[in-house]
């Protein structure tokens, strides 16, 4: 792409970065914007920016958030004696969108990797044992909802074998109704309810 100008060479290199963006997908992206109003490309700059600024990890569940704690840590109306924990915001998001859970969360920013050298140490595990102990009894249930692939399957052992030493709280997995392999976020909500509805003490 040397005929074209630096600052466009940058843009599409930048887009390409984005998750799912091949090279043609951000050259069109980036002409997409080029074509823009000036009012247009501003209010998508301030978006952008807005996002670094004003987005936080809620200190409770870590789930990304503008309010701290987030609206649902601070609902008292959920039911304290569940904690869910899922690998990400947007797989929170896709249990929300059911309607079905009604408990309280916990954000692990991943899972555990170890061939891509992700370990317990760069995940938000110690705050969730930390959560439990000072719950001190409170949460009655843990269900893990991580996904089913390898690495969410590894995640969930290990937890799994930590979880047993804190008695009395019951573990449990959300049924496989969700196909091996898949994210929660892609998973229509009639599955997702089903593998809640469905969930099972983690053995």
């Amino acid at each position: 792409m040397d005929f074209l100008p630096e600052s466009i060479t940058r843009l599409i290199e930048e887009l390409q970065q984005l998750p799912g963006i091949g090279p043609k997908s951000a050259q069109r992206l980036a002409f997409h914007l080029l074509k823009a109003p000036d009012a247009r490309l501003e209010s998508f700059g301030d978006a952008v920016a807005g996002v670094k600024k004003d987005v936080v990890a809620c200190e409770k569940c870590f789930s990304l958030t503008t309010e701290n704690p987030c609206r649902i840590c601070s609902d008292a109306r959920r039911d304290q004696s569940l904690l869910c924990v899922v690998e990400s915001t947007l797989d929170l998001i896709a249990l929300e969108k059911t309607g079905e859970y009604r408990g309280l969360y916990h954000v692990l920013q991943g899972k555990l990797s170890p061939l891509e050298g992700v370990g317990p140490e760069d995940l938000r595990i110690a705050e969730l044992f930390t959560r439990l102990t000072e719950a001190d009894g409170t949460v009655k249930e843990v269900i893990l909802a991580l996904n089913p692939d390898l690495e969410g399957d590894i995640t969930s052992s290990f937890l799994r074998q930590k979880l047993e030493a804190i008695s009395p709280i019951y573990v449990s997995r959300i049924a496989r109704g969700i196909p091996s392999g898949g994210n929660l976020e892609y998973t229509d909500d009639a599955t997702l309810i089903r593998a809640m509805q469905g969930r099972q003490a983690m053995l």
